[in-house]
């Protein structure tokens, strides 16, 4: 047996189609995929670890949606995306001072010119990639998947500025995704947008009560 026959075999029940939306079929794996993108970011934005195990199950569904779709990079920017989100789960964990759990933090000024920096060339390589894939927006969605792999590095070390990315991200991906008649995947990345809304003011406000909070003094 082929191997691509044995990944379709694993991957059918998962394509199953659910409903419609208009013309657009809902599979389970797109169904699954929504459903634990919208807990994911809610997670995230009560600050919970568990963001990241959910997160990895929604990179495996879009993995699957995105590979039966024939849409090879964005199934190869959702393995990125799970490599990303084992070291973020890893970094939240024990990525604090002496081996602790992040708490909410800024980054640096440093940090954000580097990443301003790399969204140039990592668009415009993602831009000549997609478009030799066939892909219908090449440059936004390359600019999406920077914006989007700018925001997760953020998160894995639980900077508040990765709420900043994650909206400017989606802020393109609402109207994209309208203009590529895929209006349930726009009314969800509208939804999206209203929790990462929710995200930088509560992390906001996590990061100033943290601040107020007096320092232990050793006896």
């Amino acid at each position: 047996m082929a191997v691509s026959d044995f990944l379709s075999g694993l991957t059918e029940p998962l394509n199953t189609v659910l409903f419609h939306v208009g013309q657009d079929a809902v599979s389970w794996a797109e169904l699954l995929g929504f459903a634990t993108g919208a807990v994911g970011v809610w997670l995230t934005v009560r600050a919970r670890i568990w963001n990241f195990p959910v997160g990895i199950a929604n990179n495996i569904f879009f993995l699957v949606l995105f590979w039966s779709a024939r849409l090879y990079a964005d199934a190869a920017l959702q393995l990125v995306f799970l490599a990303l989100g084992i070291h973020g789960w890893w970094q939240w964990l024990r990525g604090g001072e002496q081996r602790s759990a992040r708490s909410v933090r800024r980054a640096s000024p440093r940090t954000l010119v580097v990443l301003l920096l790399l969204l140039v060339p990592v668009t415009w390589a993602l831009t000549v990639v997609l478009g030799r894939a066939g892909d219908s927006a090449p440059f936004w969605d390359a600019l999406t998947t920077a914006l989007s792999l700018a925001a997760q590095w953020l998160l894995n070390t639980k900077q508040v500025e990765t709420w900043y990315f994650w909206i400017a991200a989606d802020v393109v991906y609402v109207p994209l995704y309208f203009v590529k008649a895929l209006d349930l995947t726009a009314l969800v990345y509208l939804l999206f947008l209203g929790l990462c809304l929710l995200g930088l003011r509560a992390w906001r406000r996590e990061l100033t009560t943290e601040a107020a909070q007096p320092v232990a003094v050793p006896a």
